[in-house]
């Protein structure tokens, strides 16, 4: 038994005719990007078409080899023309591990050292690919920064990034990586992971789904303000794009992002992303510039990616007039959240924190095995401000000892504020809880788990619950 599994890559296999091919498709390509200047750019589609129109011509043409295994065989060209334009517009040798969904992270380190991986399953995994030049490694990075018209260089050693499917690259080359260059990828799951998911995987519990999914409801009429903090990779996008999606389908959403993670399963959603300055020091668009311009465009929640620098204040002055929001944030602790949002570079005053209702601290907890699991650890109330200290009340907090997360709380400041507002007794909102608790029980007893299967039971509920519970009841 080895402490690191291993992960087997297996290789695409070019003969000597084939690398001849995909040679002077290439330099075809550069002619092309040559001559049309900055303003190339491949179109997909059109390129696989002209591939099988390359092939054909040198497939049928006279000259060429009659005993070819691809002579006069259009199943064959259309295969081989497939196969090319895989290499041509993929990421070379890593290719197949972007495309493994069961894969969480990608890890080059360096030349002759193994690529590791990090499995859903099975954890941190070592691949049998190992680049044995640094030109190998600096030619998928060029390809990664071309793609999104950016560079790296020796003045620019750094790239952030996002793949066309999502996934977020960071890349860097000497000197800022000493050994050489290396690349980073944090891959998302093409069906995104709803809150069934994260109930069946133990993330949380359907008590605690069902709480947060009347909370950011707020039945119409007073809808929570979050901020979901924890560690890296600790799950927070993930937890922020389950929640999202109890957004009400007649809300309007604007998100905010360094880089597009959110996949918030919503009709009507505008999303936008910080732009970094162009060559000349220009034309860059920060975090704080999106969330200015977000309101301006009529939002009934604005989400925030991440919020690390003066855009905290911005937003909070947003939630403070009103506005709905959710962010997330670097933190250990809901107390060390309040303090790094209170002091530099965020600074927000201390009387604007009471308009976030709560934070949710999310873990990655690691497993004998070396397998990570994430846990929603606490979820506390902001209830005010006594004496120049933010006061908490933690409504739910993890328990390690049987790894299920306990209601502990006496009462709930944001469920008695919805029940004055609705003018409505407290139990009344519990009761509903319930019922919402047993519509999450249904659908993670019956895996019904898909972002559109959840988000149609979602909607419906909405419409009319009555018959939602009724369907639920009939199938016992």
């Amino acid at each position: 038994m080895e402490i690191i599994p291993k992960y087997e890559l297996s290789k695409t296999n070019f003969s000597d005719e084939e690398k001849n091919l995909l040679e002077d498709l290439r330099n075809n390509l550069v002619d092309l990007a040559i001559s049309s200047g900055e303003n190339f750019h491949i179109n997909e589609n059109a390129l696989l078409d002209d591939i099988k129109e390359f092939l054909k011509l040198r497939f049928f043409n006279e000259d060429f080899n009659d005993n070819h295994s691809y002579k006069n065989s259009q199943d064959n060209i259309d295969k081989l023309a497939n196969k090319l334009f895989e290499e041509i517009i993929g990421y070379g040798e890593i290719d197949p591990l972007i495309k493994d969904d069961f894969l969480e992270e990608i890890m080059v380190i360096g030349t002759n050292k193994p690529v590791f991986v990090y499995h859903r399953e099975y954890g941190m995994m070592e691949s049998n690919l190992i680049f044995e030049s640094d030109e190998e490694i600096i030619s998928i990075i060029d390809s990664i920064a071309r793609k999104i018209n950016r560079r790296i260089d020796q003045e620019s050693p750094i790239l952030d990034a996002r793949l066309g499917d999502g996934s977020r690259v960071n890349a860097t080359i000497p000197p800022v990586s000493a050994d050489g260059p290396s690349i980073t990828i944090r891959k998302f799951k093409k069906d995104p992971l709803t809150i069934i998911d994260l109930i069946r995987e133990n993330t949380i519990n359907s008590d605690l789904g069902a709480f947060l999914w009347l909370c950011v409801d707020g039945l119409g009429i007073r809808p929570a303000n979050a901020i979901i903090s924890g560690g890296t990779s600790s799950g927070k996008t993930t937890t922020l794009n389950a929640l999202a999606a109890f957004i009400n389908p007649r809300e309007r959403i604007i998100t905010i992002e360094d880089t597009l993670e959110l996949q918030i399963p919503h009709d009507h959603i505008v999303r936008m992303e910080t732009k970094p300055p162009n060559i000349e020091n220009k034309g860059e668009l920060t975090m704080d510039d999106l969330v200015k311009n977000s309101l301006r465009q009529r939002p009934d929640r604005v989400i925030v990616g991440e919020v690390r620098g003066k855009e905290a204040i911005t937003l909070f002055t947003a939630l403070n007039t009103g506005h709905s929001g959710f962010g997330t944030l670097h933190s250990n602790s809901s107390r060390e959240t309040i303090t790094r949002l209170t002091n530099p570079p965020m600074n927000v005053p201390k009387i604007m924190i009471p308009a976030i209702d709560f934070i949710i601290m999310q873990n990655r907890i690691y497993r004998s095995d070396g397998v990570s699991v994430r846990r929603v650890s606490e979820v506390a109330e902001v209830v005010g401000m006594e004496e120049g200290t933010i006061q908490l009340n933690k409504i739910f907090q993890w328990n390690g000892k049987n790894d299920e997360i306990e209601n502990v709380s006496i009462s709930s400041n944001t469920l008695q504020s919805l029940a004055d507002i609705k003018g409505v007794k407290i139990s009344e909102l519990h009761g509903e809880v319930n019922r919402r608790k047993s519509v999450l029980d249904f659908l993670a007893k019956n895996n019904i788990r898909s972002t559109n299967g959840f988000a149609n039971v979602i909607e419906n509920y909405y419409l009319d619950p009555n018959t939602v519970l009724d369907s639920i009841s009939d199938f016992g």
